[in-house]
Order: structure tokens, then C-alpha cells, then sequence
């Protein structure tokens, strides 16, 4: 990692991130096989409101989220189901900047027969507990289509906030012009979220 000056890293750092039911593994050309089974698990790359790549293209998928890491502006995982060390899906940080201390959380998928499980909640909890307490951010963003009702339901669960829409933001595979959705977690907001979350991932606790 370069050091950008006033003790700043120029790339996050790649670390395993473990839990009672996940384990977010840094990406690596090893997990090839097992992203292509999860993405064949509801046939994800068929979603019009979100990205995930086709089984043909996990490979450049993997490359890119190395590139990307060389670059200091992302750091992908590989999520791991750590009952059955099955790989289930992928998520990353992006976005990052560390001089400005924030980044986004994102290019999140989960098989289909995962979903709607304590993994995704923990696997935020994970994410956010990494990037406010290990890595100092002030900031932490998500984004989603406007359309993905369910999608923005989950992170208003998280507890972040709703900023605004970003008009006109990203092209999608079949051309649709695609307004995006901001949400944010601050330093501040943090030790409350941290708790609730942690509150839903005990025994009696909700799973999402």
C-alpha cells in the first residue's frame, strides 16, 4: 500500500472479514467456479434492476475486481457460506477514497437460495464494522436502481439514510437510462445502527 501522506493508505485493506454465518473472502481467480454456481442460482443475470455478471463472463468479472484493487478504488469478496464453505455470491467496497474517508458498499449478489437469510445482514454488519473502526471512514454510501423496490427496502433496514436520486446515472445491459437511489451511513450514526443490527442477528432477532 503507497502512503498518500498524513498516515493515508492508497488501498483498503485485503482482509479476510469472518462471522457466525458468513465469511467474506478478498476476491481471487480461485473462486471461479463456485461464483458461477452462485449466479446459476436464480439465474441472477437475468435481473433488470441490478448487474451480475453471466457465468461466461466470471472470469473477467474476477480480473476487473483485481485491476480494480491495483488501482486502490475497490476491494471485492467472495461470500462464503461458513456452515458448508460454499461460495454464494460476491460483494465490495467501491468507490473509495481515502483521502475523503467515505466509500460505497455495493455490486452485491446473493444466490437465490440464500436470500432473505441472517448472511446479507451480516455480512453489512461486517462491511461497516470494517470500513467505520478498522479503515476510519466517515462515510459509507449505497446505491440501487429506483425500480429495485426490494433492494432499497433492504438498505433502509441497514438504517441509512436516503439522500436523494441521481438522474439519468448508469446505462444498464439493455440500455435503460437507469436513476439511482443514494443512501448514507455516517461515523456519528454508526454505534446505533452497529447495535441494531446486532440485534437482529441474535437468536430471537429478525433474519433479512
Amino acid at each position: 500500500m503507497v502512503d498518500l501522506g498524513s498516515g493515508v493508505q492508497a488501498r483498503l485493506s485485503s482482509v479476510v472479514l469472518e462471522g457466525e454465518h458468513v465469511r467474506l473472502e478478498p476476491l481471487a481467480r480461485e473462486h471461479h467456479d463456485g461464483l458461477c454456481a452462485a449466479v446459476r442460482d436464480g439465474e441472477l443475470w437475468d435481473l433488470q434492476v441490478t448487474l451480475v455478471p453471466h457465468p461466461r463472463d466470471i472470469g473477467r468479472f474476477i480480473e476487473q475486481a483485481l485491476e480494480a484493487y491495483e488501482a486502490g478504488t475497490q476491494l471485492a469478496f467472495a461470500t462464503v457460506d461458513t456452515a458448508s464453505g460454499q461460495i454464494i455470491g460476491s460483494t465490495r467496497f467501491l468507490a473509495v477514497n481515502l483521502l475523503y474517508r467515505r466509500v460505497e458498499i455495493g455490486f452485491t449478489f446473493l444466490g437465490k437460495s440464500w436470500q432473505r437469510t441472517a448472511i446479507n445482514t451480516e455480512a453489512k454488519l461486517l462491511m461497516l464494522t470494517h470500513a467505520f473502526e478498522k479503515e476510519g471512514m466517515n462515510r459509507v454510501e449505497f446505491l440501487t436502481d429506483v425500480r429495485n423496490s426490494k433492494s432499497r427496502a433492504a438498505i433502509s433496514r441497514l438504517g441509512a439514510t436516503q439522500e436523494g436520486v441521481l438522474r439519468s446515472h448508469m446505462v444498464m445491459r439493455d440500455g435503460w437510462i437507469r436513476d439511482s437511489v443514494l443512501f448514507s451511513i455516517t461515523a456519528p450514526e454508526w454505534p446505533d445502527i452497529k447495535d441494531r443490527l446486532g440485534a437482529r442477528l441474535a437468536p430471537s432477532g429478525q433474519q433479512t
